[in-house]
């Protein structure tokens, strides 16, 4: 889903997680809802945590520092603080060596293209021709 530069990630999850489909091993439809959601700090917020619970989606995400701080200010009031699964954690690493091969593309770092249909273009043969280099070295 391609939205305006200065749009916030954490605005647009609930439309990107409407489109997403996970394969069966076997034979069936594709499910709609992820196991879990890998997400960095900028996710860790009350109205997302909410959508997740209510979809019956795992949130893989550390909370705030301000956020545990203030918890901590409250005491025994503040509660306890957010389960991390940390093993599921460290594989967020994929996405983001992802982000970062992507953003070589010059035009897709700065975001040249005015039109979100050629930025879009520009995002899916990056992902092809790195996909290419990735399947070229396997026998």
């Amino acid at each position: 889903m391609v939205t305006g530069g200065q749009r916030n990630d954490g605005a647009m999850l609930v439309e990107v997680l409407a489109d997403v489909w996970v394969p069966r091993l076997g034979p069936g439809r594709p499910r709609t809802t992820p196991d879990a959601v890998l997400a960095d700090r900028a996710y860790a917020t009350g109205p997302i945590r909410s959508h997740l619970r209510a979809r019956g989606i795992k949130a893989v995400i550390p909370e705030k520092k301000d956020t545990a701080a203030a918890r901590q200010r409250r005491g025994s009031a503040g509660g306890r603080p957010r389960a991390l699964d940390t093993e599921t954690y460290k594989h967020r690493n994929v996405v983001e060596r992802s982000f970062a091969l992507i953003k070589q593309w010059r035009g897709l770092a700065t975001r040249y293209d005015k039109l979100a249909i050629t930025y879009r273009a520009a995002v899916v043969l990056a992902a092809c021709l790195t996909w290419t280099r990735l399947i070229g070295d396997t026998p």
